[in-house]
């Protein structure tokens, strides 16, 4: 299952079913797991492990030094979970020791085309990157969110679950859970109500989260005056409960 042109190390380790295609090289102390397909032209180095059923598509840069210039060679890690698709091109650093030393992203995720995740990103499953998405070091995104293309996201942000980012978004401050942003640097525009229903989210529980925005975006209250009020509200609305987390979590502030 290995291409005669692939280079594969001595200190990798394939599952049996692992297709390598030509000319891909695998470095030192690379795990791959059964039933993931690597295309050709794709650089994978350690130390990385990488899932079952994965697919990584051609010219993509996997696991290889972080792009920091504090980086001064220490044994860092990039974990990839199962059921991921990688596209063309895209480029996943290994962790730093600023951070917790290892980049992670979930799994059944779509990496789509020239999507950059820097060092010490952790990604939730079921998140959809579009084409040319770059992440700064150290952010972190929620299950089921949505980067639109070319979307930027600073250093250090928080995107939360279920969260939306429009086409050539800018984001600088953290987005709560549900919300969706656009613009230059991004606003809030509202929540994501289709994706919330495409999810099977009741018609309740997606007006009890629409009440929560508004209560944290629109009423111009204080946030601790907000977040008293959907903490008290999550009570019997358990759904409001991973918007209360986004906002008690954000260090860099939201969006606004």
């Amino acid at each position: 299952m290995i291409h005669a042109t692939a280079i594969v190390s001595d200190k990798a380790i394939l599952a049996d079913d692992v297709v390598v295609g030509p000319y891909v090289v695998i470095g030192d102390d690379v795990e791959i797991g059964s039933g993931t397909r690597i295309d050709s032209h794709v650089v994978v180095n350690g130390p990385t492990v990488i899932g079952c059923d994965n697919r990584i598509y051609q010219f993509a840069s996997i696991g290889d030094d972080p792009q920091d210039k504090k980086y001064a060679g220490e044994s860092t890690r990039l974990r990839i979970g199962d059921r991921n698709t990688l596209r063309e091109f895209c480029t996943i650093s290994r962790g730093t020791t600023q951070d917790a030393e290892e980049t992670v992203v979930g799994s059944d995720n779509l990496i789509m085309a020239y999507v950059h995740i820097a060092h010490d990103c952790v990604i939730g499953d079921n998140v959809i990157m579009a084409n040319n998405t770059t992440l700064g070091g150290h952010v972190h995104i929620g299950n089921w969110a949505i980067c639109g293309g070319f979307s930027g996201i600073h250093q250090f942000c928080k995107i939360g679950a279920h969260a939306f980012l429009g086409m050539y978004a800018i984001i600088n401050r953290d987005i709560p859970a549900y919300t969706t942003v656009a613009g230059q640097p991004a606003t809030p525009r509202g929540i994501n109500s289709e994706g919330l229903k495409r999810r099977d989210f009741s018609a309740d529980q997606i007006r009890n989260i629409k009440n929560a925005y508004r209560l944290t975006f629109r009423k111009g209250m204080k946030l601790a005056t907000a977040i008293e009020e959907i903490a008290e509200l999550s009570k019997a609305q358990p759904e409001l409960n991973l918007f209360l987390e986004s906002l008690r979590s954000s260090e860099r502030g939201l969006v606004r």
